[in-house]
């Protein structure tokens, strides 16, 4: 998670606060190594990723036409 803080440049308690949201949204996964957790996307969560950040649909100027 302190990667997380530091590119995300939020405070750690409101970046685990929101991770901890996505875990219980079924969107991010968690494993313990060490002291460190490492957080994962799940298959959903890609899925929705994917969709969120897909680029948008350009008009076809051929199917345009008056």
């Amino acid at each position: 998670m302190c990667d997380l803080v530091w590119v995300i440049g939020q405070a750690q308690n409101l970046v685990s606060h929101h991770l901890r949201r996505l875990r219980q949204a079924g969107l991010a996964g968690s494993r313990r190594q060490g002291r460190l957790a490492m957080y994962t996307l799940t298959d959903r969560g890609r899925a929705l990723t994917h969709t969120v950040l897909a680029p948008a649909p350009t008009a076809n100027p051929a199917t345009n036409r008056t």
